[in-house]
């Protein structure tokens, strides 16, 4: 009996395999379904999430909408996604709009040439950030109203202008691909963190506000977006649990894994998604439940990157 059970260990886990490997081309295919045909705009198309973004979307057979605000770099995604478009399938023409969110007085002419060439947005992904880092005293006033202009006013400008389409068609989903600086602050990014609780709390209030139209809002929080090729450095950076955490939280996850996390988002309609690793979940949490055992150990940090000796 023995031996015919350690036989059939192999095929169990060769099935389960094969039904993990179906259930992923099925959830794929639907998902690309979803965005079939259907307007997408994409805020800063030439960062690394944006460009995933765009190659999952164009994949899915969406009509994009490609903003940002360098137009060597739109082309050159353009031609990317051209090159690699399967002719099997069909796809569409890729629109590029030179778009800088912080310049807020562009945005409202530029919702309008999306609405006047395609009459309409189904899906609006607010991917555009900003970041600046350094000690609050030591950072201008009027970088602080860029960097809230860029991760802020620019995303609800642009939101404001397109949202009366989707309310009198009384259908649409927006999608803020936001931070974990949103649900808990960092020391030395101030400005960023201001904006991005802000930007979480606006598109918070604006679900309830338009869900009875039909209209979705999603909100997707990764941990950190790194780059293609960054890894986390070496060096000594276990010597104290600050030092552990803080290199935890940065490492991140993979602009490929956020682009994918938003095509579920869409096709699922998910209101929510805290996208990290256990690391920076259990900070969150312990910033909920635990707050003064989480301002302990972030000021203990800050102490020892200031080389401020503690007091008694």
């Amino acid at each position: 009996m023995g031996i015919p059970a350690l036989l059939m260990l192999p095929l169990l886990l060769l099935g389960i395999s094969g039904l993990l490997f179906i259930y992923q081309e099925v959830s794929n295919l639907w998902s690309k379904s979803a965005v079939q045909n259907k307007v997408v705009v994409i805020t800063d198309a030439v960062s690394g999430l944006g460009k995933e973004c765009a190659r999952v979307f164009h994949a899915g057979g969406a009509r994009l909408v490609l903003c940002g605000k360098n137009w060597e770099r739109l082309q050159s995604l353009y031609d990317a996604l051209i090159s690699v478009a399967d002719p099997s399938k069909q796809t569409f023409t890729p629109k590029l709009v030179l778009l800088d969110l912080s310049d807020i007085s562009c945005i409202q002419d530029v919702a309008k040439e999306v609405l006047d060439c395609y009459g309409c947005v189904d899906i609006l992904i607010n991917n555009a950030s900003m970041k600046v880092k350094g000690q609050a005293h030591k950072i201008s006033l009027e970088l602080d109203k860029k960097i809230m202009d860029a991760n802020y006013f620019g995303p609800i400008t642009l939101t404001k202008a397109l949202l009366a389409n989707m309310i009198s068609r009384r259908t649409g989903q927006i999608v803020l691909v936001n931070d974990i600086q949103g649900k808990l602050g960092i020391p030395f990014r101030t400005a960023y963190a201001a904006a991005k609780h802000a930007a979480l709390g606006f598109f918070d209030c604006l679900r309830a506000e338009v869900e009875e139209y039909d209209v979705i809002v999603s909100t997707v929080s990764p941990s950190f977006i790194r780059s293609y090729h960054v890894h986390p450095g070496q060096g000594n950076w276990e010597a104290s649990i600050w030092k552990f955490f803080f290199r935890r939280l940065t490492y991140g996850v993979h602009p490929v894994d956020v682009a994918e996390e938003v095509m579920r988002t869409v096709r699922r309609k998910k209101q929510e998604v805290f996208l990290a690793n256990p690391i920076p979940k259990a900070a969150v949490y312990l910033r909920t439940f635990f707050p003064e055992v989480f301002f302990a150990v972030v000021a203990c940090g800050v102490k020892e990157k200031l080389n401020v000796p503690e007091e008694g």
